[in-house]
C-alpha cells in the first residue's frame, strides 16, 4: 500500500477540517470493506483506490 506523503493532503490546515477528512476516508474503507466478499481482504491497490492514493500524486505532481 502507498501512503500519500505528509504536507500532500488538499486539506486545509484546519484541525477540524483534517479531521473530518480522516473520519471521511475511514467511511470510505468501512464501505468499501464491508462491499467485498465474505472474508475476501481488500488489496492494497483498492485500499489505494479508496484513499485516493492516485488523486493525490496526480494532483502534486502538476
Amino acid at each position: 500500500m502507498r501512503v500519500a506523503p505528509p504536507g500532500t493532503a488538499t486539506v486545509p490546515a484546519d484541525p477540524d477540517c483534517v479531521a473530518l477528512a480522516e473520519i471521511e476516508l475511514c467511511g470510505d474503507l468501512i464501505i468499501a470493506a464491508s462491499a467485498a466478499a465474505d472474508g475476501e481482504r481488500l488489496s492494497a491497490d483498492r485500499i489505494d483506490e479508496v484513499l485516493r492514493v492516485a488523486a493525490e500524486r496526480a494532483v502534486r505532481d502538476l
